[in-house]
């Protein structure tokens, strides 16, 4: 199809992350189901060095170490943190442990990449404390925002980047689906904005950059049994110039079993030269179901454009975050003198602007107000951390 310029998708060029030009040996901390069946499988698929794995249940990490040709599985998290062979430590553990585990491996002077799960920790002022701990002991963070890492999302920031949809007017994410909610997060006061909205509202941020204010409404989800209050959730961005960036994140989408439901993300994006939308594949997860872009813009007279790729969010784009530290490790060892040196795309700064995001959602749903997101990020943070 012959498409413009700025309309064409080159998958290698615009959906994969660069490689890394060397191996960097990983050890794994956490041996649950996000490393198990998603992370190990990209990183292999990659070509990533695993060198080790370690869980709170040693049994548990030998198991994925037999599972997947990890070729040690440690007893104890702090034998992984003292092998002098790893330099990037990939945690996943719950979001509140990961301040502990992060304290820990900032002490190695061997260690050279840390990648933290998101959501980063339960709250902002948590999450800022471990920014803090790594740039003091010059440990690169990055944060496991997979989502800008899916195809079709990789798709749609490349034609916004040029201009092929015009200025963006209105942006929308629904999905009706029914997530897995880790057995822990019973004890959290907070369910899905942080811990599934998060991932549209960092998404939101990696294309259009920080929004001004946010608004929020959230209800109990009837399916989920225990305790909690933002279940289904509702919320509105407002951006400076007049975009509008919204999402319903419906995590109860009907009665029935959830394998009964249907379930779908979709999005649209609508600018002043063009449209696209697209199908988010994640929640038919095992099943290997890739997002969809579909584009019409004034400046092609050819109709509706619709490139397709066979990579899906899970588990392909888990790669984009690992390789996307490992790369800046490498500029910091091909100029450890410089001073403004690039940053991982998933800074670990950087997502304390996703997580002051979280947070003024919680605080618009307490005070029923449309809250400024600077405001939360001076208060909940510092200003030193507020830059």
């Amino acid at each position: 199809m012959n498409v413009p310029p700025e309309l064409a998708i080159d998958p290698a060029r615009d959906l994969l992350p660069r490689a890394p030009a060397r191996r960097h040996a990983i050890g794994c901390i956490g041996a649950g189901f996000i490393v198990r069946d998603v992370q190990l499988v990209a990183y292999r698929d990659a070509g990533f060095d695993v060198a080790a794995i370690a869980s709170r249940t040693p049994a548990h990490a030998r198991a994925v170490a037999e599972l997947r040709g990890v070729p040690v599985a440690y007893d104890d998290v702090h034998e992984l943190l003292d092998d002098p062979r790893i330099e990037i430590v990939d945690v996943a553990v719950p979001p509140h442990a990961q301040l502990d585990v992060v304290r820990a491996a900032v002490r190695r002077p061997h260690l050279k990449g840390i990648l933290a799960q998101k959501p980063l920790a339960p709250t902002l002022a948590d999450a800022a404390e471990i920014v803090r701990l790594c740039e003091r002991a010059g440990v690169r963070l990055a944060v496991n925002q997979n989502m800008r890492f899916d195809h079709g999302v990789r798709a749609l920031k490349t034609l916004l980047d040029r201009g092929a949809l015009g200025e963006p007017v209105l942006a929308t994410i629904e999905m009706r689906a029914v997530p897995h909610w880790q057995d822990y997060l019973a004890e959290y006061e907070r369910l899905t904005l942080l811990n599934m909205s998060i991932h549209h509202l960092d998404a939101f941020r990696y294309l259009f950059g920080d929004p001004g204010r946010a608004f929020a409404s959230v209800r109990m989800d009837p399916r989920t049994a225990f305790e909690h209050r933002d279940g289904i959730a509702l919320y509105l961005l407002e951006y400076p110039g007049g975009l509008r960036a919204t999402a319903w994140d419906d995590v109860w989408a009907g009665p029935g079993a959830p394998h009964e439901v249907e379930p779908y993300i979709r999005w649209r994006v609508e600018g002043t030269d063009g449209v696209a939308v697209g199908t988010i594949g994640w929640p038919h997860f095992p099943e290997r179901r890739p997002s969809t872009i579909d584009v019409r813009s004034a400046r092609w007279a050819g109709g509706w454009y619709r490139p397709r790729w066979p990579y899906a969010w899970f588990p392909d784009a888990f790669a984009g975050p690992m390789a996307a530290l490992m790369r800046a490790i490498e500029r910091d060892e091909a100029d450890p003198a410089a001073h403004e040196l690039p940053v991982p795309e998933v800074d670990g700064r950087d997502n304390l602007a996703t997580m002051a995001l979280v947070e003024a959602c919680y605080r618009s749903v307490e005070e029923h107000r449309a809250v400024r997101v600077d405001e939360v990020r001076t208060a909940d943070v510092g200003t030193d951390d507020a830059r």
